[in-house]
């Protein structure tokens, strides 16, 4: 080709590439970084939103009433005359719900149905219930929905607990049972309001009735039912979102990790299963019985540091008398438990420190002083490869300290598997702490009696100038949102 036509070949295409430019404009596009405040990975399983919903519920009550209440009995036979049901007058959830309050409580779960099968509930499943009870107190009575009234009023969470097994219904064992008895009986507790926080499933199955409970209750399709009505609802037991802790004395293992079952869990567990403890507060049983004592306040915040103070919800029982209400020698143990629980955690030290970490994530968003931000929904966090990291707290003048708390950002996961607690005294010399119970899981809560015991936790207490963790093995970078000090 000739250099002319070269050059007019060349021309024609800068012209026609001009032209486009012209037709569509050239501008920069601004780059999107997959990452761009380096965001931890998260360490699978994680909770879903309900279960963490759930799990910062931390403290609710347990109310056992219904036909033992009357037969001093704990199970049923589920022959009872429903005559036998007569409370001395109109049963009273609010004043359940306010002491429980009173006591620290955010919430509550009360029994509508127990083994016998009797419904504190007109329900239109079957007869054996408050419809043919034996006074009009009875007959009036409906737990569910008084219930659900009194916790909303109040402000506080509320849940039912139904009982699959039914020795009353004839049905029972067969699939009619599960289709016309107990489905319906769910339907009408969830239709009661789409806020309940908790549905509570025994394990309980009895009689000559052979069954295998993980089938015969058809609980997936229950689970999917109840979510429609309650978005925002727990199943436990037989709904496979939280598990029970293994024991009815009021505690958990130091360890616990929130996947597996029982009391430590299982660090290797596939699901996310967060542990609830259960047990009395009276020294009978789950029913009101005569002569009954209530446990005293300083063995009830005990228990709290064994399951709250462990990363496991902790629900505790109060059962109403024949009355329908609380006894009062319940109440006067409810507010001093919610006494010690405002004095000994009211007054968080670690805002008024100094605090530094030796390690913080690159990103720009997770430095220590997160800890002590009140926002939940930030965090500190280490680099990936660093699982090895101290946080520190300094104060200018000597405080005094008995119980430090820790909580991980579990929404990527629980990770830690072994921390260490120092003070000093002079702000030089640090000496190691709680020596003498085991400082491994956090989890989404763990509350440590500085003194190494939960006996008699709220001593003199140290007074220090600084304290420290030290988080020596992690299952990833550790990623903790809060550190309390008290």
């Amino acid at each position: 080709m000739h250099r002319t036509g070269l050059k007019a070949l060349l021309l024609c295409l800068f012209v026609g590439y001009s032209g486009m430019l012209g037709a569509q404009p050239f501008s920069l596009q601004k780059q999107e970084l997959a990452n761009p405040y380096n965001e931890p990975r998260p360490v699978f399983p994680v909770p879903t939103e309900n279960q963490i919903r759930w799990q910062e519920t931390e403290f609710y009550a347990f109310f056992h009433f219904g036909m033992n209440t009357f037969t001093d009995v704990e199970w049923g036979n589920g022959q009872e005359d429903e005559k036998l049901f007569q409370p001395t007058a109109a049963p009273d959830p609010e004043q359940w719900l306010r002491l429980v309050k009173a006591g620290g409580m955010r919430g509550g779960i009360v029994t509508v149905k127990h083994h016998d099968g009797f419904c504190t509930w007109p329900t239109a499943t079957t007869s054996h219930s408050v419809v043919n009870a034996g006074n009009d107190y009875g007959r009036q009575t409906n737990i569910p929905r008084d219930f659900q009234k009194a916790a909303r009023k109040l402000g506080m969470k509320y849940g039912f607990y139904v009982s699959p097994w039914d020795a009353n219904s004839p049905y029972y064992g067969t699939d009619r049972y599960v289709k016309e008895v107990f489905h319906k009986q769910i339907v009408e507790l969830a239709s009661l309001g789409s806020d309940q926080f908790e549905m509570w499933f025994d394990g309980a199955k009895g009689g000559n009735v052979k069954i295998d409970a993980s089938i015969y209750y058809d609980m997936p399709n229950i689970r999917d039912s109840v979510h429609v009505l309650c978005p925002q609802l727990i199943m436990w037991g037989l709904g496979g979102e939280a598990r029970w802790c293994g024991t009815e004395s009021g505690y958990t293992n130091e360890t616990t990790w929130s996947m597996g079952e029982g009391l430590s869990g299982n660090e290797d567990g596939w699901l996310w299963m967060p542990s609830e403890v259960d047990t009395k507060a009276t020294d009978k049983g789950w029913f009101w019985h005569p002569g009954e004592v209530c446990r005293d306040s300083e063995e009830l915040f005990k228990m709290y540091l064994q399951s709250v103070g462990r990363n496991a919800t902790f629900i505790l029982n109060f059962p109403p008398d024949r009355t329908g209400k609380l006894p009062a020698s319940d109440s006067i143990q409810l507010v001093a438990l919610g006494e010690k629980l405002k004095t000994r955690f009211g007054n968080d030290l670690a805002p008024k420190a100094k605090i530094s970490a030796s390690a913080t994530r690159t990103g720009g968003r997770y430095s220590a002083k997160n800890l002590t931000d009140g926002n939940k929904d930030t965090y500190w966090a280490t680099n990936d490869e660093e699982t090895d990291a101290t946080v520190t707290l300094r104060w200018k003048r000597p405080q005094t300290v008995r119980y430090l708390m820790l909580q991980e950002y579990i929404r990527k996961g629980q990770r830690v598997r072994n921390f260490e607690i120092e003070i000093t005294t002079d702000g030089t010399h640090w000496t190691p702490v709680a020596q003498n119970i085991e400082t491994t899981t956090i989890g989404y809560k763990r509350i440590v009696p500085l003194n190494g015991s939960v006996e008699h936790s709220y001593g003199e207490g140290f007074r220090v100038k600084g304290i420290r963790v030290h988080i020596s093995d992690s299952r990833a970078c550790p990623l903790l949102s809060r550190l309390s000090v008290y």
